[in-house]
């Protein structure tokens, strides 16, 4: 066994022990605020509490609903961290407390909270890779929109910009994911019942948010990531041996900032549903070298590079002028399956006539199995 393999196998074995001492982590997911996440999650913290289980509440956030605020009832609660910032005091989840104390499971609501500056980490996510990696075992909450990959998708739903999101790999983790589906005229009876938001709010909730064919695009994204967690799941147990050839995504950007986040964010989302290895490329020529390339561009490449890398892709990066012989050459070195470029910005059938790079790459698929996908 040469060096490298050996140094591998190490690393796997790591991985290994690593997540055996790793707690078990649950997420509820639901498609708005109002399904019940929180409300399940305590229903169940009773039901371990009962069965003679630690449990504790880490942080949970009532919204002052009835039906929730009584589940809470004879719950241990690990009192919150209060810190002054811009003149106020604030609370927050104390990372520290659940450690030290280490319940068996402890209750961890809105994961994709954003903490106030000053704490140990930016988001309340990070915590909970920490109480997780401390072999604490957390059942936690987000809702759909907060899923980074899904940002532009959900914000031409909503009309709504979604500020707080989560990396994809974080629900990836997790060894259970379960949704709390309700209907959309189940969802807007809850809301018109004041069970949702305080009754003054309700009418605009209802004009904006909480219209029926805004929330049944919400709930589809829901039920296909719950579906795609299950597949993966599955797949895990399949052995090796039976397993067909693995699908490998290969996005391809440019400078162009829009282009590339989008471009990265729908490779993410095709290779989270293949449950897949994922790269981004971006090929460097001599107009785009470090002393030519002006620093706008710049910024946005490497902002871009870390999206992809938060997304879960491995970043590549090539030099060479010779853009289709550069995305071939690394398709092929990393057995890419399905290379993504973006839609250009002019017809369709000028690309095909007049770009050298389309019609070079159309050319070499016609020799391999390899798809080319134009994202829009």
């Amino acid at each position: 066994m040469s060096e490298e393999n050996k140094e591998r196998s190490v690393e796997h074995f790591l991985e290994l022990i690593k997540r055996s001492r790793r707690g078990k982590f649950k997420v509820y997911i639901g498609m708005s605020a109002g399904v019940g996440k929180t409300y399940r999650m305590l229903l169940e913290a009773q039901a371990l509490l009962r069965n003679g289980i630690d449990v504790k509440i880490g942080y949970i956030e009532t919204h002052n609903r009835k039906e929730t605020l009584a589940q809470l009832e004879g719950l241990p609660v690990i009192p919150r961290r209060k810190l002054f910032y811009k003149g106020k005091e604030l609370e927050e989840m104390d990372l520290k407390a659940i450690i030290s104390l280490r319940p068996e499971v402890v209750i961890v609501d809105e994961l994709a909270h954003t903490n106030i500056e000053g704490s140990n980490n930016e988001k309340r996510w990070q915590d909970v890779m920490e109480i997780l990696n401390a072999g604490i075992n957390v059942i936690s909450a987000v809702n759909i929109q907060h899923m980074e990959s899904l940002n532009e998708e959900v914000q031409r739903i909503t009309g709504t910009a979604i500020n707080e999101r989560i990396p994809d790999k974080v629900l990836q983790m997790a060894d259970e994911v379960v949704n709390i589906d309700l209907t959309a005229d189940e969802l807007i009876d809850r809301l018109k019942e004041g069970k949702i938001y305080d009754e003054k709010k309700v009418p605009l909730a209802l004009n904006n948010f909480f219209q029926s064919e805004r929330i049944l695009q919400l709930r589809e994204l829901a039920l296909r990531e719950v579906a795609n967690q299950v597949e993966r799941k599955i797949d895990t147990e399949i052995p090796k041996s039976i397993k067909l050839r693995p699908e490998l995504f290969l996005a391809c950007i440019s400078t162009n900032d829009s282009s590339a986040k989008i471009i990265i964010r729908k490779t993410a989302r095709l290779a989270s549903y293949y449950r897949s290895k994922w790269f981004v490329l971006y090929v460097q020529t001599s107009k785009e070298s470090g002393d030519k390339i002006n620093l706008a561009s710049q910024r946005h490449l490497i902002n871009n590079m870390k999206l992809a890398t938060q997304l879960g892709g491995q970043v590549l990066k090539v030099k060479g002028d010779q853009i289709a012989k550069c995305i071939w050459e690394t398709a092929e070195k990393y057995d890419i399956t399905t290379i993504c470029i973006g839609k250009p910005r002019f017809k369709f059938y000028q690309l095909i006539m007049k770009t050298a790079v389309f019609t070079q790459l159309l050319n070499k698929m016609s020799e391999t199995d390899i798809d080319l996908v134009i994202l829009s």
